[in-house]
């Protein structure tokens, strides 16, 4: 969305938000960030306090980055919306089908992204579009 700096894409968060609490026009990508936040009220904190925006969150601690969380169901959606990798739509409504939410299907395909991204990392390479296809496959 912006590259690698994390304050700004934690800034456009905030931004985002506050347009919509103050019930002003969004753009599409506005749109969706505002939709995540939407459900996640247990992040809400973290959009109102300017000292989160150089916060790190370690799994060590036991914490969860809210902004990664934020991100990766914005990165969903953002494929959802390209059908990229293709077939993705096709398995986001039958996970969904058979999570019964559409909230729980998108927590469950995050893991196979997750899984998707950190192995490109660690392979300096693009993500394997086959291999997280095939994860979510087993999802169903």
């Amino acid at each position: 969305m912006f590259g690698h700096d994390r304050e700004q894409l934690r800034r456009f968060f905030q931004t985002s938000w506050s347009r919509r609490l103050a019930g002003e026009p969004l753009q599409p990508l506005e749109q969706l960030v505002a939709q995540v936040i939407e459900q996640h009220p247990e992040y809400h904190a973290y959009l109102t306090d300017q000292d989160q925006l150089q916060r790190d969150f370690t799994p060590e601690h036991g914490q969860t980055n809210p902004w990664l969380h934020m991100g990766m169901h914005i990165s969903l959606g953002e494929q959802l919306g390209a059908d990229r990798p293709a077939g993705i739509r096709d398995l986001y409504t039958r996970i969904t089908a058979r999570f019964g939410d559409h909230h729980a299907a998108e927590h469950a395909m995050m893991e196979c992204l997750g899984v998707a991204l950190w192995e490109a990392q660690r392979a300096q390479r693009m993500p394997d579009e086959q291999a997280y296809l095939e994860c979510l496959k087993k999802l169903l």
